[in-house]
């Protein structure tokens, strides 16, 4: 062996060495990133459970304020009425919520399934639900155009009294426009 093929050996070698040496280098970088992958992983799947906890409470919160309201609203103006009922459904990855009237134990859609009148008192108290759950709050003033359209006549006189007592007890000034001389 000469003395030339000895340093072509050596500079092979050393670039073999720098090569390792570069190898070890990115195995020991990449061996970190899969750590910090997995702490990430781990502090995501402990967000998301905080996340869903915090989402059914929230759905326990707004079935509350849309069921029982909706609900006290109904039994305020008709003798035999529905409940309202707020029943959250998972679609398509997402929580959607279904407004659906109840009577004797059976949920029906309010819109196919009911009178005109049960929706608007219904629709009304979820205004005012909402309202009410607004933080910050926006101005106490409703403004509704005809919200009781398809409710009966000799309904109307309890209608005006609960919309009277609400305003009076949440302090929001609703203004209605109707054509009923009734309210």
């Amino acid at each position: 062996m000469t003395n030339r093929d000895t340093k072509t050996l050596r500079r092979e070698l050393e670039q073999l060495k720098g090569q390792r040496d570069k190898l070890q280098s990115q195995k020991k970088e990449l061996a970190q990133q899969v750590k910090n992958t997995q702490r990430e992983i781990r502090q995501h799947e402990q967000a998301l459970v905080i996340v869903k906890e915090v989402g059914l409470q929230t759905q326990q919160q707004l079935q509350y304020h849309i069921s029982d309201i909706g609900t006290m609203a109904l039994n305020s103006i008709f003798p035999d009425p529905y409940a309202l009922k707020a029943v959250f459904t998972e679609r398509r990855d997402k929580t959607e919520c279904d407004l659906l009237f109840e009577r004797n134990g059976n949920l029906v859609d309010p819109l196919s399934a009911s009178g005109g009148g049960a929706v608007d008192v219904a629709a009304f108290a979820l205004r005012v639900a909402s309202w009410a759950m607004e933080r910050p709050r926006s101005r106490n003033t409703l403004l509704l155009d005809e919200p009781f359209r398809y409710l009966s006549e000799n309904h109307l006189p309890e209608v005006g009294r609960i919309v009277q007592e609400l305003s009076q007890e949440l302090g929001l000034q609703i203004i209605l426009i109707t054509h009923s001389e009734a309210l």
